[in-house]
């Protein structure tokens, strides 16, 4: 009896002490694998919308709207990087423009401004001049039927 007992006792401290065996994570399968290469990330937005320059370019545009330009004159864009301006009354100017990586630069009397092109639509160019303090902003329509000025000679 007393084998018997001892076998019992035996076999419950045996049963108590044993730890469960442990489980094996739930394994969930890759959706991707892990060789397919990653796309790259799209260019920015306002890179890829940036405005081509025939939109503007060899037409003539009215001011309707400025902080600093007088409104009825007109600017001119053409192909051969000549800015055309007239106001009314006055006599017209002549400068230069540029168009390089999405960045217009208007050349007056030999100064440059970098000019952000705000809008730009068959209709409606809208330009903010950075000048030397205050920026100017510039609505302009298109002129419809308004000969394009010719360059001066040079």
């Amino acid at each position: 009896m007393k084998n018997i007992l001892l076998a019992m006792l035996l076999v419950a401290l045996c049963a108590c002490g044993r730890a469960a065996p442990p489980t094996a994570p739930d394994v969930v399968p890759a959706t991707t694998p892990a060789t397919v290469p990653t796309p790259p990330p799209a260019p920015p937005v306002a890179e890829a919308q940036a405005p081509r320059p025939q939109g503007f370019v060899d037409k003539v545009w009215r001011v309707t709207e400025s902080s600093a330009v007088q409104v009825g004159s007109t600017y001119t864009f053409l192909a051969d990087g000549t800015l055309a301006m007239t106001a009314p009354g006055a006599t017209p100017a002549f400068g230069r423009w540029t168009y390089v990586d999405g960045a217009l630069t208007m050349i007056e009397e030999g100064v440059s401004y970098p000019t952000d092109i705000l809008a730009l639509d068959a209709h409606e160019l809208r330009l903010r001049s950075n000048n030397p303090g205050e920026p100017v902003l510039i609505t302009l329509q298109l002129a419809e039927g308004e000969a394009l000025p010719a360059a001066p000679k040079q």
